[in-house]
């Protein structure tokens, strides 16, 4: 089985930038892709952003487009989500998940209830404006 564990929330000022970390362990990490949620106070867990086994695709939610970058270092069993221009609304835990059942990002899947069965314990971004 795959381990997963975030790191890398924190509490920031609007327009502020923080950078989470997914350690992964368990599995080869390369064979599988993986992917961002998030969950605000008061609202369901939605997609942030995926990534495929070898970092050459990649997808965003529109309201991140062009502040969050996610990447992988497959050597490093690491996956990190650089969060730019950060904005109240951003406030959320953050977690991290891994498809075991594909190396691409399959959005109508990933969105499926209990399709994705791996999942980190979640770390907390607070922007404050």
């Amino acid at each position: 089985q795959v381990q997963l564990v975030e790191s890398g929330g924190g509490w920031v000022q609007a327009g502020g930038s923080l950078r989470l970390s997914c350690a992964a362990s368990g599995r080869t990490f390369s064979n599988y892709a993986m992917g961002w949620f998030r969950q605000a106070p008061g609202k369901e867990r939605e997609f942030v952003a995926a990534i495929s086994w070898s970092g050459g695709n990649t997808y965003y939610v529109d309201s991140v487009k062009g502040r969050f970058t996610i990447s992988r270092d497959n050597a490093k069993n690491t996956m990190y989500l650089q969060m730019n221009s950060l904005k109240p609304e951003d406030t959320a835990v953050y977690y991290c998940a891994a498809d075991l059942k594909s190396p691409f990002f399959v959005r109508n899947k990933w969105l499926s209830a209990g399709y994705l069965e791996v999942w980190g314990q979640g770390t907390l971004v607070t922007v404050s404006s």
